[in-house]
């Protein structure tokens, strides 16, 4: 069947909210798969990291939340004056073994309270004045990846692609499962747009073409169609064979386990939890989702860890922001500043906690003073990790840390 132009350029928007198309049609070197995997995990919503690591010494924690507060018998000790929460075993085991870094109140300057604003600041990558329409590693991909033989570099697990994966000329690629995105791309719609593409009356039937939008939307259709197949083959290749929880958290870590494991060329894997929005009854729904994270991060750390592979691997963790120093009179805690990132490997230069646990007597206006510049996590693992120079993909120079 041939698709005309007019119904082509009508429906094409609908076929990328079921496919992302990625653009890579520049000429340059390819990154080239170098071994080294970053697992990004978006903890959605704003956690408390307060209720995350436990300044177990400070009578103002205790004071401030009386009702919220995990007693210092409850916490998992992480040194004399901190714990981790009893529901994060699995984080106490890495921290114990060597295998995890705690980097506390990290944030940016004139930090922003709302949910959609900070989180285009942390994907991004701005400061809280500038508003880019580009992520911090879609831009390691324009950077790298112009090139690469397959838009699978960088996937999110997930149904959208979000800002952090898109940059100005290469995006990463969106899928819940690769089966999906197999399904999806042979469905009969696809196939006759890639038979349409193939056809006498298209732009690859016409060189003259080739390079208008129409065009552009075709090959960037068919290689993007060619990816599906390609993550697809590679999950069915060596598919994970140990246990991991059945949440959605669980079966997203397993299926990065199995491309990882199948040798996929994709170098940076994107996932969230959530929503850690917890205004009100906060004890029930953090723990929950804790024991969720906690249990998908720990079978894949020993799955990584049984096949060899934990050395290639740096997990990191993020929110968007943290929460109030004084609960709220729900049960809960309202939207805050500063936070900690959590970062597990077999490769860490530097384990446990990389600072001193925030101040909680030198507040802005109720709220933690961040100490860290979250860009100076991002360009130390585009530096140290990702071997590539933070300082055009941040638009600035952020002096890296060493804990890898």
């Amino acid at each position: 069947m041939l698709i005309k132009r007019r119904e082509f350029l009508k429906t094409a928007s609908m076929a990328t909210t079921a496919l992302w198309i990625p653009r890579f049609l520049q000429a340059r070197q390819p990154i080239g798969y170098k071994g080294r995997i970053l697992v990004v995990l978006q903890l959605s919503g704003g956690n408390d990291g307060l209720n995350t690591v436990i300044p177990t010494r400070n009578d103002v924690y205790y004071r401030e939340r009386p009702r919220l507060a995990i007693s210092r018998e409850e916490a998992l000790a992480m040194g004399s004056e901190a714990g981790l929460h009893p529901a994060l075993t699995g984080f106490k085991s890495l921290y114990d073994s060597g295998d995890l870094a705690v980097l506390n109140s990290v944030g940016y300057p004139n930090p922003d309270r709302s949910h959609f604003r900070s989180m285009d600041i942390w994907h991004s990558g701005s400061s809280a004045e500038e508003y880019w329409n580009t992520g911090w590693l879609g831009r390691y991909l324009d950077a790298q990846c112009i090139g690469c033989s397959k838009p699978s570099q960088a996937l999110e697990i997930d149904d959208t692609l979000g800002l952090v994966l898109k940059g100005k000329d290469v995006k990463g690629l969106a899928l819940q499962d690769p089966k999906r995105l197999y399904d999806t791309a042979h469905s009969p719609y696809f196939d006759d747009l890639a038979a349409a593409y193939r056809g006498p009356d298209s732009p690859a039937g016409r060189p003259d073409d080739s390079e208008s939008s129409l065009g552009y939307l075709y090959k960037t259709m068919a290689e993007t169609l060619s990816s599906a197949d390609y993550i697809y083959e590679k999950s069915k290749a060596r598919p994970t064979q140990a246990v991991y929880p059945e949440t959605k958290l669980g079966k997203h870590f397993k299926t990065v386990a199995s491309l990882i494991l199948a040798d996929s060329e994709t170098s940076v894997y994107y996932l969230s939890h959530g929503s850690f929005d917890t205004h009100i009854n906060q004890a029930g729904q953090q723990e929950r989702l804790f024991k969720e994270m906690n249990d998908a991060l720990v079978a894949f750390a020993k799955d990584m860890k049984a096949n060899g592979r934990w050395e290639d691997v740096l997990c990191m963790t993020f929110s968007e922001f943290g929460r109030r120093v004084k609960q709220n009179a729900s049960g809960g805690t309202d939207h805050g500043t500063a936070n900690q990132m959590f970062f597990a490997g077999g490769r860490l230069r530097e384990q446990g906690l990389l600072n001193e646990l925030p101040n909680l007597t030198d507040l802005d206006k109720g709220d933690l003073k961040y100490q860290v510049d979250f860009r100076q996590a991002y360009s130390t693992v585009l530096k140290n990790w990702l071997r590539t120079d933070p300082v055009p993909i941040m638009g600035g120079r952020f002096e890296p840390l060493g804990f890898v």
